[in-house]
């Protein structure tokens, strides 16, 4: 199956109600974040009937929402509706009813997240990934970090990717995300019960693909932030995300070939959005950089995650097994880990790229 395979939308188009009726969403989402706030809204807009638990590690937070039925820390103006009993900073007890899990923490703290859960809790799952980054100590994507640690099929793994903004989506902006899996019918399933008036879904077989293009674009946002942190200008923005779309499909042709179209939204569409952005805090995070924040100053104002400032290290690792030609990967891991001076690296970049 290609991906956006006909056979996919055929299955959405035709098998609708047969597949709800057979598959109704028991769906744990794990993560207490913007994005994961933003799926709950999506979830919760569509109008097809599923159950929905939610798992965030501060009990604080679980109580605030509870009583106000918003998120306090992020995207606030979202309202909640979930049954405040579903609701836990109890892993293992929103998961034990839940036939779906929703990865939504960064990949850093994944490990962390899901010490208290084993593979038996979650055989026979259907796990969705909205991760989009590495996990630092293996060096592995979220697919290949759960397939290898917890057992699960792959044919059971879903990657969710955009171009999407958590913020536009609370909202209501027209905003797209890309389903792949390699189980079609599950990859159909779950793009019905996310869809609303302002969420367009596509399906897509190609999970290494898209997740692999996820880590990547977030490296390229922090380049473009640095850019203009030390002063380049759009032009030569420009020719940084041109130059970031070829080493991506260098990239992902290297690490696993498919007949991909790397023009699609899941891949260009998804870095241009994540770039660009006023929304993106892997390009905010590059951008203080560039104006001279330390790595741990910028983390600290920012108190949000830059997937980018993790992803690039172990790319950098995960690289060394390829020898892909990666000069602007290359050059933020020479800025965030070798301390090189942002203007006089970036400086240097510019007279590699065309």
């Amino acid at each position: 199956m290609k991906p956006h395979s006909l056979y996919a939308q055929s299955i959405f188009r035709h098998n609708y109600f047969f597949l709800m009726d057979k598959n109704t969403l028991n769906i744990a989402i794990v993560g207490g974040g913007s994005w994961a706030t933003a799926l709950v809204k999506m979830l919760n807009d569509n109008p097809i009937p599923k159950n929905i638990s939610w798992w965030m590690r501060c009990q604080n937070t679980v109580n605030h929402i509870k009583k106000y039925q918003h998120n306090p820390n992020y995207l606030s103006s979202v309202e909640i509706k979930i049954n405040p009993n579903a609701i836990s900073n109890h892993l293992p007890t929103v998961v034990k009813s839940a036939n779906t899990i929703l990865l939504n923490v960064p990949a850093a703290f994944l490990k962390d997240a899901l010490n208290d859960i084993s593979t038996e809790d979650l055989k026979g799952k259907k796990i969705i990934s909205a991760i989009k980054g590495i996990v630092p100590t293996e060096n592995l994507i979220i697919a290949d970090f759960m397939h290898q640690n917890y057992g699960i099929p792959l044919q059971d793994i879903t990657v969710i990717s955009g171009p999407c903004h958590a913020e536009e989506v609370a909202l209501e902006k027209l905003s797209y995300l890309t389903i792949a899996s390699f189980d079609a019918t599950f990859a159909a399933i779950f793009a019905s019960n996310i869809s609303t008036r302002y969420v367009n879904t596509t399906l897509s077989d190609d999970i290494y693909g898209t997740e692999y293009a996820a880590v990547l674009k977030n490296i390229y946002a922090v380049a473009s932030g640095i850019c203009h942190g030390v002063g380049f200008g759009d032009n030569f923005q420009a020719v940084l995300i041109s130059n970031a779309i070829r080493e991506t499909e260098r990239f992902l042709n290297a690490i696993h070939p498919n007949h991909r179209d790397i023009k699609e939204s899941a891949y260009l569409g998804d870095l241009l959005v994540t770039a660009y952005s006023q929304f993106s805090r892997n390009r905010t995070f590059g951008n203080m950089i560039g104006k001279g924040y330390t790595v741990t100053s910028a983390q600290l104002e920012m108190n949000m995650i830059a997937e980018g400032y993790y992803a690039v290290n172990s790319l950098h690792q995960i690289n060394k097994k390829y020898h892909v030609h990666l000069p602007i990967a290359q050059a933020v891991y020479t800025i965030l880990y070798q301390k090189k001076s942002p203007q006089l690296a970036m400086q240097q970049l510019a007279s590699l790229l065309t």
